[in-house]
């Protein structure tokens, strides 16, 4: 094995995990295939591992001061060189690894570094038997043939070094980290692998094969530590300046092809497993400047000027196009493109076209290998309805429409990857395909190491905004358009998803409702165009794709799209548009082409549900559910049945009826299917049903389905049916008609053996049941002939509660099948609960109760949740023995070693707590005598318990501690077994409050101090934590920075109904200034996002105010008097002057109903007027004993007799 041919491969070191098979050192190495299958040609086998055996026991009986070492060391070392030792072949090859690292150690010692032929021998060996067999070395093994490649490195000749780095590429593959001493001394500023791979190397072959060697040291295999920052940075900054490099003269087009190839590499394997470490700004713009000339790399009919640095920009940055050349032949073109070192061509291509050039010929693209190679090398660019032909002086009148239209699509054959050795053109195009590609692997890891909001800025030079008379720009979608390969296509498809994923915040700030200015273009129209222009890109793709494995990423791509842009602030017409072209689709004769289809319609269904434009797609008849476009984009015709066909074959078709329609939808000739009536089921929602229910009568699809009929398969059915979910969740006014066929379905999918059809319709049915819920929801104000009928409802659930659910709550060997049925039951409607069968009760309650004892804690965890629903039921709630049975559950979970079952039991708490006030009021001391006083006490001491853990449960404890204490009655308080508890609840939340804890739990707790406060027997004057309470309450009213958290408290501290239990004065006026200093400070907020509960904050401090004033007492004047004089009484008037002006409700919004459980009995403001009269002359009754405690009284009444005349003014 000579070194130009190990080094002319274009891929890097051996495979030494699976996640790296294609990865592999030379051309002939394939991935691993494990040995022991069954083989025909065990003799060859066998003479296989024998030659390897005799030689390697040569080689270990062999002495270095052997008379004939020379000899026979050459002797030996090409008879194991002749030899394949390939794992790819049909052949098992069982030669262990330890006999291979034993042999390479023992041989080391025995190749004098003098003698350089051997060495380049032993370093052939070396990678050869590494790289086929893909050992992974020991420690000691990868120590002894690191130092010896590294002095031969030092010692040996120039000539030797390809073979020795080849070797120490091997070598150091994933091995990186734990050759410290080697990364130094090759790395450092005089390391040699630093100087052979600088662009400044003559050597070309020897250049690649250092640039192979770095990227081999930069290569992590998961599991291992990365190498470290300071080689890594020195690494990519050789690899970025290799790729701005130019080709040096007088070098081979597919060599240079070869070094850039492993630059990407290199920069990919930098990049890979991490956050972006290389700085920003130039160095980041450096590097998309250089990915996107490489991605473009070899494609014909460009000549651009590329920018060094891509900076961001709102605007498009369009590339520097020279002036176009006139017509070439495709020899004439071919020739550019070889001479070109950058993919710099130009020219344009004519061929014969048989019907429309937009209609794909799949006969056509398999004629002859030679002939497509041709082709495939210059996408030409048509007319769309024309005859295929381009004119040669056309220019660009329309550049859109003409660049961006699929040029490969009569060119979709992948024949670049086969009989290319007697092509050099044909080689080179190959090559460059693979750094087109590589380029945009480097891409994608390039998007997945950059923070988000850092890649926004250079949107614009990777996604085209809208269509102008400017020239086009390159961007993604010229790719995805225009490269003849798919595998290109495929990569750019990638990074486009991996850009719209998670882009949704960015998004939403598009906008084109409106007509835009005609003085400037906003930002959130550029915006909105750059999704329209996506949206039309990715739908010429859909159309003219015919690769499946590509289709299938344009389709998720699409689904990327549509659950991150904001449809609802842009003008209708996107998602109709779409929803039709992917219709027939669901057709396809690819199993994952149906499936990505089903995902890209329930993230339509998912976005901003319910949308009105969705709406309207839901509620149209079957056959104009999939409507024609237009005569130039339109697959076939809108009442097509989507599911028969009239017996002919799908794939054989004629090539008339090729040019007719697209490959994936069946013929024009079809019967249609009958108009649906008005009122009928949504066409997604049959489909679906149908999809997962009816068997597929076409049966040619590429799964094997044959003979008998058989049911779609399994990934699509489960699509089919998270659509549905998703459907039921997002649109449930349209899918209720369809109550008892959903029913259906799920029973049936939930008798089926398979755990994950199983598990979805069980998902189906919970999200059934929270639809139905949601309506008969109080604030939702769903008219009643619209809502369920509760006695369908029972129907319903009757029928599901006596099919197979039953068997999936006690299916032990599917835990998440059990979890999910317990969620299902969690969501009955509890009117329609209190109407099924009592055995279907006590049967539910009763599976419920016995899952809680489980050791799977999703089981557990989700039955722990369905009984803190239960607890509510109207029907159960006032069961006493019921309570009693589900506080010992949650006793018991939220002692669990699971975090999740913790805090689900907490959850379950507080909701049962809250059952025990509804209890109290509704019904009386009755209850409360009923339920065990020492069941109190241990729920009371969890709770408290729970109030220490992690944030997740402490927020529900707080809420159970606050309950708990409002229920408590006067003779459990003065009792000695609860003195104590008591107070350690109390400290628990005063400790909460005070605490650096999650806002939510702070307010949570804070709530739960204003609830406790509501129980008039606890001794709020005399307590030793009442002062506590008051404080933590009044220090977080004035410095909390969370709005709501204030919000909270101000309300705690305006519960108390008697002036008493406010305590002294001391303690009293503590109150009142501190919500006066809050009421004051209450626009001064840190973030901006509180200003949005600035308003409800000023709303509650003035109802705390006022209701401190209606409690006052004659020793609480001077302190009253002297803050409502001044500048701070002016501050505190105007507010209350704001208060009495708002209208009911006001002030109360962007809380979601949080704060209007405030303690205010009275919203409207005659009735706050009403109050304050109340209190003006409740405060002019009081006598003072005192000469001075009258005049301060007088100061206050007369405060409020001012306020009182400028509210009854307006």
């Amino acid at each position: 094995m000579s070194a130009s041919v190990e080094v002319s491969t274009p891929a890097f070191g051996r495979p030494a995990v699976s996640i790296f098979s294609s990865m592999a050192l030379s051309a002939e190495a394939a991935p691993f295939t494990p040995g022991g299958g069954d083989c025909s040609q065990l003799d060859s086998l066998s003479d296989t591992e024998k030659q390897f055996s005799r030689c390697a026991a040569k080689l270990r009986a062999l002495r270095a001061d052997s008379n004939q070492l020379r000899e026979e060391l050459n002797q030996l070392f090409d008879q194991l060189l002749s030899e394949n030792y390939n794992r790819s072949c049909e052949l098992p090859i069982t030669i262990r690894p330890e006999e291979v690292c034993i042999l390479l150690k023992h041989t080391s010692g025995l190749v004098p570094l003098n003698q350089e032929h051997l060495v380049v021998k032993f370093c052939q060996l070396v990678h050869h038997l590494l790289n086929q067999l893909k050992v992974i070395m020991d420690e000691q093994t990868l120590d002894v043939l690191v130092n010896y490649t590294a002095n031969a490195l030092k010692q040996c000749s120039t000539w030797t070094h390809s073979d020795v780095l080849l070797a120490l590429s091997t070598v150091v593959y994933g091995n990186g980290s734990q050759c410290h001493q080697l990364v130094s001394d090759l790395l450092s500023e005089d390391g040699v692998i630093l100087q052979y791979s600088s662009p400044s190397q003559p050597n070309i072959e020897l250049r690649h094969v250092a640039l192979t060697c770095m990227a081999n040291i930069c290569l992590r295999i998961p599991g291992q530590p990365p190498l470290d920052d300071h080689y890594r940075s020195v690494c990519f900054r050789l690899f970025l300046k290799t790729l701005q490099s130019p080709k040096p003269p007088n070098t081979d087009d597919l060599f240079y092809c070869m070094v850039i190839q492993a630059a990407l590499k290199g920069l990919q394997f930098c990049l890979s497993g991490g956050k972006w470490k290389f700085g920003a700004g130039e160095e980041l713009g450096s590097v998309l400047a250089a990915l996107k000339r490489l991605m473009f790399q070899g494609a014909p009919g460009l000549s651009v000027d590329w920018p060094e640095v891509i900076y961001p920009a709102p605007l498009s940055q369009y590339e520097g196009l020279s002036p176009p050349k006139p017509a070439e032949s495709p020899k004439t073109v071919e020739s550019s493109t070889e001479a070109d070192k950058t993919g710099k061509a130009s020219g344009k291509k004519k061929r014969k076209s048989k019907g429309k050039g937009k209609k794909t010929k799949s006969e056509e693209s398999r004629v002859d290998d030679r002939e497509e190679e041709d082709k495939e090398g210059v996408p030409e660019v048509y007319r769309r309805g024309g005859d295929g032909s381009r004119a040669d002086g056309e220019t660009l009148p329309k550049p859109s429409a003409l660049f961006l239209y699929p040029s490969w699509k009569m060119n979709s054959s992948e024949s670049e990857f086969s009989d290319l050795e007697g092509n050099a053109q044909s080689k080179l195009r190959v090559y460059q395909c693979r750094v087109r590609q590589l380029a945009l692997h480097c891409m994608l890891a390039v998007v997945k190491a950059v923070e988000k909001r850092t890649l926004y800025g250079y949107w614009s030079s990777f996604i085209p905004d809208s269509p102008t008379g400017r020239p086009p720009s390159l961007t993604l979608l010229t790719i995805i358009l225009k490269d003849p390969s798919a595998k290109v296509r495929l990569c750019a498809l990638q990074v486009l998803s991996a850009i719209l994923d998670g882009s949704r915040q960015f998004l939403a700030a598009a906008e084109d409702t409106a007509s835009p200015r005609t003085s400037y273009t906003p930002f959130s129209f550029m915006l909105a165009a750059a999704i329209r222009e996506l949206h039309r890109g990715l739908s010429l793709a859909l159309l003219a794709e015919t690769s499946s494995q590509t289709l299938t990423q344009v389709i998720k791509c699409l689904a990327f799209l549509v659950a991150n842009a904001p449809y609802h602030r842009l003008r209708p017409g996107l998602l109709s548009m779409l929803w039709k072209q992917i219709r027939p689709y669901v057709r396809h004769r690819d199993v994952t082409v149906r499936g990505s289809v089903l995902r890209l319609y329930g993230a339509i269904v998912t976005a901003q549900a319910p949308l009105p434009e969705v709406q309207l797609l839901l509620q149209q008849p079957e056959n104009l559910g999939g409507g024609s476009i237009s005569s130039s984009v339109a697959l076939q015709d809108p009442a097509l049945s989507w599911r028969h066909r009239n017996g002919a074959p799908s794939p054989a078709r004629t090539p008339a009826a090729s040019s007719q329609q697209n490959s994936c939808t069946h013929s024009p000739h079809l019967p249609h299917t009958p108009r649906e009536e008005e009122n009928a089921s949504p066409w997604l929602l049959k489909l679906c049903v149908s999809l997962v229910t009816q068997p597929r009568e076409d049966q040619s699809d590429s799964e094997g389905a044959g003979g008998a009929a058989a049911l779609e398969p399994s990934p699509v059915r489960l699509e089919a049916l998270q659509v549905l979910s998703h459907l039921v969740r997002g649109y449930f006014p349209l899918a209720q008609s369809s109550l008892f066929e959903v029913g259906q379905v799920s029973i049936r999918c939930l008798g089926e053996t398979d755990p994950s059809i199983q598990l979805h319709s069980a998902k189906l049915l919970e999200e059934f049941g929270a639809g139905i819920i949601q309506q008969y929801r109080a604030e939702n104000s769903v008219p009643e002939s619209l809502k369920v009928p509760v006695n369908q409802v029972v129907v319903f659930w009757s029928e599901v509660l006596s099919g197979p659910l039953n068997a999936a709550l006690q299916n032990e060997q599917h835990p998440t099948l059990q979890a999910s049925a317990c969620d299902t039951l969690a969501s009955i409607l509890p009117q329609a609960f209190a109407q099924l069968p009592d055995k279907t009760q006590l049967m539910c309650i009763t599976v419920l109760l016995g899952l809680t004892y489980t050791e799977n804690y999703l089981v557990k965890t989700a039955a722990v949740r369905a009984l803190g629903v239960y607890i509510l039921f109207p029907c159960l709630r006032e069961d006493v023995m019921f309570v009693a049975d589900t506080a010992n559950i949650i006793l018991a979970a939220l002692d669990d070693r699971c975090t999740n079952v913790r805090a689900k039991a907490a959850w379950s708490l507080g909701n049962l707590t809250d059952t025990l006030i509804i209890n109290m009021q509704n019904v009386g001391v009755d209850f409360q005598e009923e339920l065990s006083d020492m069941l109190l006490l241990k729920m009371l001491q969890a709770a408290t318990r729970a109030a220490a853990d992690r944030d997740k449960v402490k927020c529900n404890a707080v809420r159970a501690l606050g309950n708990l204490l409002h229920f408590l009655r006067h003779s459990q308080i003065t009792r000695p077994v609860f003195q104590c508890p008591l107070e350690d609840a109390v400290r628990a939340l005063v400790k909460t409050v005070q605490s650096e804890a999650a806002m939510k739990v702070r307010w949570n707790a804070c709530y739960a101090l204003g609830n406790a406060f509501r129980n008039s027997s606890l001794p709020l004057e005399t307590a030793p934590w009442s002062q506590d309470a008051f404080s933590a309450l009044c220090h977080v009213v004035t410095s909390c920075e969370n709005f709501k958290v204030r919000i909270k408290s101000a309300a705690a501290l305006a519960v108390p109904a008697q002036r008493s239990c406010y305590g002294d004065t001391m303690r009293f006026s503590c109150v009142w200034r501190s919500l006066a200093t809050a009421l004051e400070n209450s626009e001064d907020a840190v973030d901006f996002l509180e200003y949005r509960y600035s308003a409800s904050l000023r709303h509650t401090l003035s109802e705390a105010l006022l209701h401190l004033l209606s409690l006052s007492e004659l020793q609480d004047m001077a302190e009253l008097s002297a803050s409502l004089a001044g500048e701070e009484g002016r501050g505190i008037k105007e507010h209350l002057i704001k208060y009495f002006k708002e209208d009911e409700g006001e002030g109360k919004t962007g809380e979601d109903g949080e704060e209007k459980n405030s303690g205010e009995e009275s919203r409207h403001p005659q009735q706050r007027l009403g109050r304050l009269q109340q209190t003006l002359a409740r405060l002019t009754s009081l006598k003072a004993e005192e000469e001075g405690g009258e005049e301060e009284k007088k100061a206050v009444v007369h405060f409020l007799e001012d306020l009182l005349k400028i509210c009854e003014e307006f």
